[in-house]
């Protein structure tokens, strides 16, 4: 595989995940993606500020090209004010890709970057697109608890969410039997 296949791949998994985590928005009214959902407050539409501040900063400022817009200040970005709107937030979001997206097509993988937060700053495009790989991954699987809490949608497709169902039914069975 050459860099510029590993490249493609990375940036096409990249590209995908945003996708799915947005989509766990279709549908909901604006209380549901806002309400919080676990102790610490997290929600839909506060995970998708937050993807949105963490990819700007990391294919933004990272590699010397910051995001031209102001970002929410670190500690306001996992959830949206009553001021900003669903559109407002996933409009930056989709800003901010197109401006990720130019940076990763720009570099090569090895191409130096610096995260002055870590502590080994000096980074290469490979590093920091497995690092948010990771990073989104892990965020979009909390996108989708919080979307089956809310409404019992799993996947992205109407037969996933009845075998999630018929699938609940038998680990609830499971437990009972196990319980006693």
């Amino acid at each position: 595989m050459t860099d510029n296949d590993a490249k493609t791949y990375l940036h096409d998994e990249l590209r995908w995940i945003r996708e799915a985590v947005l989509s766990k928005l279709d549908g909901l009214n604006e209380y549901d993606v806002r309400r919080p959902l676990t102790a610490t407050g997290t929600n839909l539409l506060g995970l998708v500020k937050h993807l949105s501040t963490w990819e700007a900063r990391y294919f933004g400022e990272v590699f010397g090209r910051p995001f031209p817009e102001p970002l929410p200040a670190r500690g306001t970005d996992m959830w949206a004010t009553e001021d900003e709107t669903r559109a407002e937030i996933v409009e930056r979001y989709r800003r901010v890709w197109a401006h990720s997206d130019t940076t990763i097509a720009g570099l090569e993988l090895d191409s130096a970057g610096h995260v002055p937060w870590w502590p080994r700053p000096d980074v290469t495009l490979f590093k920091v697109l497995v690092t948010f790989l990771t990073e989104i991954n892990r965020h979009a699987g909390h996108a989708d608890i919080l979307r089956e809490q809310l409404d019992g949608t799993v996947g992205m497709d109407a037969e996933s969410a009845a075998a999630g169902q018929n699938r609940h039914a038998e680990v609830e069975r499971a437990a009972k039997a196990a319980a006693g």
